[in-house]
């Protein structure tokens, strides 16, 4: 045996650890062997009578030490160890200390290193004294130290394959919770989706819905709904080819600004607002990841425009220099909050987060009669 090793592997090294427990088979199999080493004593006792009780005792005693394991590696050895002794008084010193040797597996099975040591210890010099205790009574202690060895051998074997057993067990848990938390975030993904695609499409029809009693915008209306429906199935059909995992067969225009920005000046502007754009959408210096987020925000500050603005000219300006690139959309505040097209706030926090995922700044509050959405993102 080498008591170095131990059977637990934390950070691709091998140490004895403490609170080591028995399986339920284990268990079974500890009970059941005493129960069968105790019902032999107690027949030997019955078919062969001694007048030395206290031998008889001290055996079946030994014996039933081992059921300590079940509870305390430490207190059943140290119990051991004090029945060891009594037994040279009673003259059964050697059944103990066969005793002693298959502990020797319960204590490789169970113990810390410090209690390896110790029972070790305790072992060579319970054999010695067994040894030269008697010159008159020869004893072959190398048969002792065999069977330790071979007990020993066993219980870290079974400590070996418990550890990896619970090392499976938890690999299985944590590759389980990776699954579970992919799962939550493409659900997450998907809901964003709908929201920053569907909801839009729908706060323009919802819009345009309440204008098709005025005869001077009803085709505009008409129009404004029928072009919304067909990009909100577009946008539909592929999240739900995504959620399948099927064929791409095409993309949301969410990732071209310079179209999102075509798109939200028509839509603003057919809700009555003048809009005014500044900057060039098509700066071959904006990065495909700013380019996507801004067309994320461009068409959200869309529906949130057409949901809860107030009369008045709308500004979407573009900057680029050699370290930033900067979106601002202003817009007027109503007199008075809409109440018919409420907002759940999703659609800012959706914003936030595509702009601090890519390491820039976002900013969104009222201030002068306006809303102001500011987006900022790194070149780099």
């Amino acid at each position: 045996m080498s008591f170095g090793l131990a059977a637990r592997e934390d950070s691709g090294t091998l140490r004895l650890t403490r609170g080591e427990k028995l399986s339920s088979i284990e268990r079974i199999a500890l009970l059941v062997g005493i129960g069968i080493f105790i019902a032999i004593d107690v027949v030997g006792i019955f078919m062969v009578p001694s007048d030395n009780v206290a031998s008889s005792i001290l055996s079946i005693s030994a014996t039933a030490v081992f059921t300590l394991y079940l509870w305390s590696p430490v207190t059943a050895t140290a119990v051991l160890g004090v029945v060891f002794a009594l037994s040279f008084f009673a003259g059964t010193d050697t059944s103990v200390l066969l005793a002693g040797t298959v502990a020797a597996g319960m204590v490789m099975r169970l113990g810390s290193t410090a209690l390896v040591l110790a029972y070790a210890g305790g072992f060579l010099v319970a054999t010695a004294v067994v040894a030269y205790g008697d010159p008159a009574v020869p004893v072959n202690v190398g048969i002792y130290l065999l069977i330790a060895a071979i007990a020993g051998a066993v219980g870290f074997t079974l400590r070996l394959a418990s550890d990896r057993g619970h090392s499976l067990e938890k690999r299985l848990a944590e590759s389980a919770e990776q699954e579970r938390q992919a799962v939550l975030a493409e659900r997450r993904w998907i809901a964003g989706e709908l929201h920053d695609s569907i909801a839009h499409h729908l706060t323009v029809v919802a819009l345009h819905v309440q204008m098709l009693d005025d005869p001077v915008s009803l085709p505009g209306s008409q129009e404004a709904i029928r072009v919304a429906a067909r990009k909100a199935m577009a946008d539909l059909r592929f999240v739900i080819e995504l959620a399948d995992d099927g064929p791409r067969t095409r993309g949301m225009q969410a990732g071209d600004l310079t179209q999102a920005i075509d798109e939200a000046r028509s839509e603003i502007a057919s809700a009555g607002h003048v809009v005014r754009v500044d900057g060039d959408a098509g700066d071959e210096r904006i990065p495909r990841v700013a380019e996507i987020a801004f067309a994320r925000i461009v068409r959200e500050s869309a529906t949130n425009i057409l949901k809860h603005a107030g009369p008045g000219e709308v500004d979407i300006c573009l900057q680029v220099d050699d370290e930033l690139v900067e979106l601002t959309i202003t817009s007027p505040l109503p007199d008075t909050p809409r109440r018919d097209l409420p907002s759940s706030g999703t659609g800012l926090n959706r914003m936030a987060e595509r702009v601090l995922g890519a390491s820039g700044e976002f900013s969104a509050g009222a201030g002068d009669g306006q809303w102001q959405v500011l987006a900022r993102l790194p070149l780099s």
